[in-house]
């Protein structure tokens, strides 16, 4: 009877396991919690149950899951590494490093293990260290795509950006539109005369950050060029230089025919981007003659400052709970600054932060009402100021040319902000950076935007 039940067991094991690759969760769910019930000293199940549960969004069952394995058998260097994951991005560094030593001790040559603690360390920068486990977890397999993307983020933020750029193609962020298209990748041979589409990747603020391209691939001698974005871009990447057509990924209409095509990110390595010739011609978009008479009469009159605020982001990024505001009232020291009028810019989470602070600090709400990025541009190309946490806004209103304030994190801010300085050489001479100078320290950078603040209004 025993051994029929561990053969279930095991049968139940199998099927929850070949779930997770297609991200079937709650069915594997399942099969791993009555392969327990069958073998409650199954480790492996145990593990699996714990990844389940992480990808679930419940680390604290998944934690247990992983330690309950690991009393069960601590000769699986797979769950000390999944579990150092786990706490790695709880912040707890001390454990997770312990983890990735513990994973090691069992498997020394794990080019996987060996990635995770040069991300941790990349995290905590500890730059140099991270480097060394990175080039390590490569030479040990030079396939593994993670360790090269962390490289190239370190790279790039150091400003390494020959070698940055070549990592930066271990991302995998546009594959499900390269398995959709069935003509041949452009890789930097003569354009003239060819039709190029140009695919988007990432997130709304990558997009604006790197469009800046679109005039140099017209100069490669691209006969036509299509940009294809994300929809709420579609307006306002219409005003680019150099580009023919712009096409949201939702249009019902198929696509022309194109000779060769691009992910957009591949654009700065082929155009062999250095910091010091980053093309950065401000403005390169531009709003809407039609779209700002319709925003003027909503914007505040007098003679004050107009300032824009964004605090927070899309919750899906994976560092947002570190780059975001924990809430508007987090920018309150500005609200005693005379002579501004706040704008709430924000779109989305966080709108209803407003409403919550009216009391204390009026402010004109216009997010609630954006309908895309070309709305946005109206109203920023309209404003004094524009003071954001790392959001596509931020990067609208530099490619708009408008004065920008950022608010950086001091964990995993992101590379094309460089690692220190106040200035970004992507938008020169208007945006500036407000970095943390320890890890979730917002009031010192408040605190720093307010003294600035202070002299810009007295200044107007």
């Amino acid at each position: 009877m025993e051994d029929d039940s561990a053969a279930r067991a095991q049968a139940l094991f199998q099927q929850g396991e070949e779930l997770l690759a297609p991200g079937e969760w709650a069915l594997a769910e399942q099969d791993l919690r009555q392969a327990i019930a069958l073998a409650p000293r199954f480790a492996e199940a145990h593990a699996n149950l714990g990844y389940v549960r992480h990808q679930q969004g419940d680390p604290t069952e998944a934690e247990a899951c992983y330690r309950t394995a690991i009393g069960l058998d601590a000769t699986h260097p797979a769950i000390h590494l999944n579990l150092g994951a786990l706490l790695a991005r709880q912040k707890r560094h001390a454990e997770a490093e312990a983890c990735y030593a513990a994973a090691l001790a069992l498997e020394p040559e794990s080019s996987a293990v060996w990635s995770n603690l040069g991300a941790l360390n990349l995290n905590l920068q500890h730059e140099d260290t991270a480097e060394d486990c990175l080039r390590h977890a490569i030479a040990l397999d030079a396939d593994n795509a993670r360790a090269r993307f962390n490289l190239a983020y370190l790279q790039l933020r150091r400003g390494n950006f020959e070698e940055g750029w070549a990592l930066l193609e271990a991302r995998d962020w546009y594959q499900g539109l390269a398995r959709q298209l069935n003509i041949p990748r452009w890789q930097g041979e003569p354009l003239h005369g060819k039709s190029l589409l140009v695919g988007y990747e990432a997130g709304h603020g990558d997009m604006i950050q790197f469009c800046r391209y679109i005039p140099w691939l017209q100069a490669q001698g691209a006969r036509h060029i299509t940009l294809l974005c994300h929809p709420a871009l579609k307006t306002l990447l219409g005003t680019l230089q150099g580009v023919d057509q712009v096409r949201a990924f939702d249009d019902a209409a198929p696509l022309p025919p194109h000779d060769v095509w691009m992910p957009l990110l591949s654009a700065p390595g082929l155009a062999q981007t250095r910091e010091d010739s980053i093309p950065a011609p401000l403005p390169y978009l531009h709003a809407d003659a039609a779209l700002c008479a319709h925003w003027r009469p909503l914007l505040p009159a007098g003679p004050g400052l107009r300032v824009g605020l964004v605090w927070k982001g899309n919750p899906q990024f994976e560092n947002d709970r570190d780059r975001s505001l924990p809430h508007l009232q987090t920018l309150a020291p500005l609200w005693g600054v005379p002579g501004v009028q706040f704008i709430s810019l924000q779109k989305g989470r966080g709108e209803e932060e407003v409403t919550q602070c009216q009391a204390t600090q009026a402010m004109v709400d216009l997010g609630s009402l954006l309908r895309d990025f070309a709305d946005a541009a109206a109203i920023v190309s309209q404003l004094d100021l524009v003071i954001s946490v790392d959001t596509a806004t931020a990067h609208l209103a530099g490619a708009l040319g408008k004065p920008c304030w950022l608010l950086l994190p001091w964990y995993m801010a992101d590379w094309r902000w460089g690692a220190q300085g106040p200035q970004t050489p992507w938008y020169p001479g208007v945006m500036q950076l407000f970095r943390q100078p320890r890890d979730g320290d917002w009031a010192s950078v408040v605190d720093a935007i307010g003294t600035a603040l202070q002299a810009r209004a007295t200044a107007k």
